[in-house]
């Protein structure tokens, strides 16, 4: 099994595949692209069929090739069992599924003017009124997952899960650019951020050589 993900530092959905595919425990090989390189678009145009969409991440299994990261960790929770994803209760899976559902289609506003970036701070930024929109909206489901949900751990359903691995890339984006949460969602972001496979996508995010300019520019509103 091989999982192809782009730069640590900028990929959000390179993030999601890769912590799916750790969740998982199936062991994998990992491929990392650079896809703001010629290398990649290059090999977009020579390889349409074992990268039908151009975008990472992608995941080869023998002869399967699955793309787009909510379709990665769909297919590998049929592999081992959904439940090491999902929450065994109904309405809590129902929440969850809703809630990475709405992470996967919405939050353009948050995503076009916070792009991930690891590796850096800024303690200027200055978001649009739309993306403060997109904030309470996420502070929002955070807030109703762990109250309802989350008492038997620090994650939005207790433990880890599909959730936290929809919402990591988002727990990435407040911290870049400074952004204003309550308590509980502090004590949230300190357990997504400490975790131990965080850790070593942050540890390979800071290692890496590679700028991409354009998601380098600070928020101005």
């Amino acid at each position: 099994m091989k999982l192809i993900v782009g730069n640590k530092n900028y990929s959000s959905w390179s993030l999601r595949g890769w912590l799916a595919i750790k969740q998982s425990g199936l062991s994998f090989e990992e491929l990392i692209v650079n896809i703001g390189g010629e290398e990649w678009e290059a090999a977009k145009r020579q390889s349409g069929e074992i990268m039908p969409a151009g975008k990472v991440p992608i995941l080869w299994d023998g002869e399967t090739v699955v793309w787009d990261s909510l379709a990665i960790m769909e297919y590998l929770g049929d592999k081992v069992g959904r439940e090491r994803f999902w929450p065994k209760d109904d309405a809590a899976r129902g929440m969850a599924r809703s809630m990475v559902a709405e992470m996967h289609s919405s939050f353009q506003a948050l995503r076009r003017e916070c792009p991930m970036n690891v590796r850096t701070t800024y303690d200027n930024a200055r978001i649009s009124d739309d993306c403060k929109v997109d904030i309470v909206r996420i502070l929002q489901l955070w807030a109703e997952a762990r109250a309802r949900f989350g008492q038997g751990g620090p994650f939005l359903f207790g433990t880890f899960g599909a959730a936290d691995i929809f919402f990591a890339p988002v727990v990435s984006r407040f911290i870049t650019y400074g952004i204003g949460v309550p308590g509980f969602a502090e004590a949230y972001m300190q357990a997504v951020w400490e975790h131990e496979w965080m850790q070593q996508w942050i540890a390979a995010a800071e290692d890496e050589q590679w700028v991409l300019e354009q998601y380098e520019a600070v928020p101005q509103g």
